[in-house]
């Protein structure tokens, strides 16, 4: 099958999961998974399903990253917070929904090549950084939106603390839970509400950032 035949077998598979918004569809089809994962899963690229991409972190299955983007209601005015670069893929779909997107990952690694296959896409209105996701990005809220790509054990509140009034998080709750679920958080001007949006699988969030 050529690439462009498993683009659009893939592409099919997402509308008949959910992911019903155009915007989120283009951006999907425009960011080539390929150049994100390892050579070795070059071939299932367009597959959907999770793949390894090293230090016991994975690209999430491109279901999820449509369902999970689309439950932001993105808009290109909008300045987004993820926690957990990656491989950058995530990254790059947000980049071309959003105004600005700042994304912070604790391996040192990871986060190198992911910059770097950004650049040469040539997409620039993201900033990144080597940090404890869990704590956010302080000196750059609020944020209209903010998307988790890690299990939480619970809402961080330094993230909810963070969000503007009117702004939406997306994070799976369940760290040590083998049922984890994908819950969108609305900051209120009283507080925050909460959604369950349906079980998924990520491996956990977690602390300090970790130099190589």
């Amino acid at each position: 099958m050529s690439l462009d035949a498993r683009k659009a077998k893939l592409l099919m598979e997402l509308r008949s999961g959910g992911v019903g918004d155009k915007r989120v569809l283009g951006a999907i089809e425009k960011t080539p998974r390929e150049k994100f994962v390892p050579p070795a899963f070059r071939a299932k690229a367009h597959d959907n399903v999770a793949l390894p991409i090293g230090f016991d972190q994975t690209i999430s299955q491109p279901l999820v990253v449509g369902l999970m983007t689309q439950a932001l209601e993105l808009t290109d005015r909008m300045k987004v917070l993820e926690i957990g670069t990656g491989s950058g893929y995530q990254t790059a779909v947000l980049a071309r929904l959003a105004r600005r997107v700042y994304t912070v990952e604790r391996h040192a690694e990871l986060l190198k090549e992911a910059e770097k296959r950004l650049a040469a896409l040539r997409i620039t209105n993201v900033t990144a950084k080597m940090g404890d996701g869990s704590r956010g990005w302080p000196e750059q809220a609020p944020f209209q939106r903010i998307l988790v790509t890690a299990a939480a054990a619970d809402i961080p509140p330094l993230l909810v603390d963070q969000l503007a009034v009117g702004g939406i998080m997306i994070v799976p709750i369940g760290s040590d839970d083998p049922m984890q679920h994908l819950v969108r958080v609305r900051r209120t001007e009283r507080g925050s509400e909460t959604e369950d949006l349906g079980p998924v699988k990520f491996v956990p969030l977690v602390g300090e950032p970790v130099p190589h």
